[in-house]
C-alpha cells in the first residue's frame, strides 16, 4: 500500500498505508490539494463545523466515542457486496438508525448532516464504491442514508477482501535508498 510523490527538485516520497481503502484516501486528498493548488487557489481544508454550521452544543468527539461503544454504539459487521467481503463496517442507514435511536438527532435529515460532518472530520471512512463516489462530491450529500452504502470507523481494523493491490506494479529499484523521515500521516 505505497504510493510515490515525485517533489519539482526531483524528491522521491514514498508513503505507505495501513490498508488499500486508506492509500486511496490519501491519493484522493493529495490529487485535490494539487489541483487547488495548480488552479492559484490558497489549499485549506474546511471546518465542517463551519460550512454547514453544526451546532456548538455538538462534541464530533464525544459522538464518535459513543458510535464505537462495544455495547451500545454501532455494530461493526462483516458485510459482502460484488463479490467482495468488509470486514468491520456497517451500513449508512445503520448509522443514522444509530443517532436516531440515541437521542443525538430529530430526524433522518439532521442525521445526515451529522453523519456528513463525522465523514468529512475523518470520524467515519467510506468503504466500497457506493459511499466512495458519495464521498468524492458524486451525489447530493457526502453521507448516504443506504443499507448497499459501507462506512468503517478509521481504527476499527477494516479491511476487504477481494481487493487487491497486484495490479500496481511497483519496480523494487524504486524503493533503493535511505530513510530521511519516518513516521504516521495523521488525518485531522
Amino acid at each position: 500500500f505505497v504510493f510515490k510523490l515525485t517533489a519539482a527538485k526531483q524528491q522521491d516520497h514514498f508513503f505507505q498505508a495501513a490498508y488499500l481503502e486508506e492509500r486511496d484516501a490519501w491519493v484522493r486528498d493529495i490529487k485535490k490539494a494539487i489541483h487547488c493548488i495548480d488552479g492559484g487557489q490558497r489549499f485549506a481544508r474546511k471546518s465542517t463545523r463551519r460550512s454547514i454550521r453544526l451546532p456548538e452544543t455538538i462534541n464530533l468527539s464525544a459522538l464518535y466515542l459513543s458510535m464505537k461503544d462495544p455495547e451500545k454504539g454501532i455494530k461493526e459487521l462483516k458485510l459482502e457486496k460484488d463479490k467482495k467481503v468488509f470486514n468491520h463496517c456497517f451500513t449508512g442507514t445503520s448509522v443514522i438508525d444509530w443517532l436516531v435511536s440515541s437521542n443525538s438527532i430529530r430526524n433522518r435529515k439532521e442525521g445526515l448532516m451529522l453523519a456528513s460532518s463525522l465523514l468529512s472530520e475523518g470520524y467515519l471512512q467510506p468503504a466500497g464504491d457506493t459511499s466512495k463516489a458519495a464521498a468524492e462530491g458524486l451525489s447530493d450529500t457526502p453521507f448516504l442514508d443506504l443499507s448497499d452504502a459501507y462506512y468503517y470507523f478509521p481504527d476499527s481494523g477494516f479491511f476487504c477482501e477481494g481487493n487487491s493491490s497486484d495490479d500496481d506494479v511497483v519496480l523494487k529499484e524504486e524503493f533503493r535508498g535511505i530513510v530521511v523521515k519516518q513516521g504516521c500521516l495523521l488525518k485531522q
